[in-house]
């Protein structure tokens, strides 16, 4: 049975600064991966090249496709990309503005497909087979709470990119999967809406079979997992981290 074979792999991880993405670079230098940790901000990226010096950082803002296109088609030829940039803004769906719902669409959605159209595209001209995995959400699947319409139209859109993009790679052996996470407890993207929403999160944690809210790690490994050689023909797949939220009613 094969393994993960993540060693002398290129990959490059967004939103790889702190929380979700930050856990996963380290992870993938771990098992022998070379990472490619892109961030807006030099300061995160710092500490994480301290603490993983193999670790090679890319300073941009993937909601400007013009300077994040520039970076990325500087590099080699990825072996494995991981889209997880994202922020988080809450507003009541009547009120919410143009102006907000394009700002999350920019990062968590269109950022996410320019990458993976540099990336990609490396690939098919080096003949290279890869693995595109997206980090969208449980909020693209159900009602996730009041004020999330933007980020929930951006994963729900990333969700469907990820099928088409799946669709057109796969004959050149190219893999798109997304994963799914329920809100986290540790992170600065949800720290905000647990603050502003703590009932809603009680409740969900009530809801939820397992009983909590997800962890960074629980999501690391079903991303390994997908970059991974374990899972050769597996593709346009949606892995739910929700601790049985979405499947089963608890009362």
């Amino acid at each position: 049975m094969a393994g993960l074979n993540l060693a002398g792999k290129n990959i490059l991880v967004t939103g790889a600064g702190r929380g979700l993405g930050r856990t996963i670079a380290i992870a993938l230098a771990e098992h022998g991966s070379k990472v490619f940790a892109l961030s807006r901000s030099p300061f995160t990226l710092d500490s994480l090249v301290k603490e993983q010096p193999s670790i090679e950082p890319i300073v941009a803002d993937v909601s400007d496709w013009e300077e994040t296109r520039r970076k990325l088609e500087d590099l080699r030829t990825m072996d494995g990309l991981v889209n997880n940039a994202g922020i988080i803004d809450t507003d009541p769906a009547t009120t919410v503005t143009k102006e907000k719902l394009y700002k999350i669409l920019d990062t968590n959605l269109l950022g996410a497909i320019n990458c993976s159209q540099v990336v990609a595209s490396k690939m098919i001209q080096d003949e290279k087979p890869g693995s595109i995995v997206n980090v969208s959400s449980i909020a693209s699947l159900i009602g996730a709470g009041f004020g999330l319409l933007p980020y929930a139209m951006a994963k729900g859109g990333l969700d469907t990119a990820t099928r088409q993009f799946a669709l057109e790679l796969g004959p050149y052996n190219i893999r798109v999967n997304y994963v799914n996470p329920g809100f986290f407890r540790t992170t600065n993207m949800s720290a905000p809406v647990i603050e502003e929403f703590p009932g809603l999160i009680k409740q969900m944690e009530l809801r939820t079979p397992l009983k909590r809210l997800a962890e960074v790690n629980d999501v690391t490994g079903p991303v390994l997992y997908f970059l991974s050689d374990l899972s050769s023909m597996v593709t346009a797949t949606c892995n739910v981290i929700g601790g049985g939220l979405i499947n089963c009613t608890v009362y």
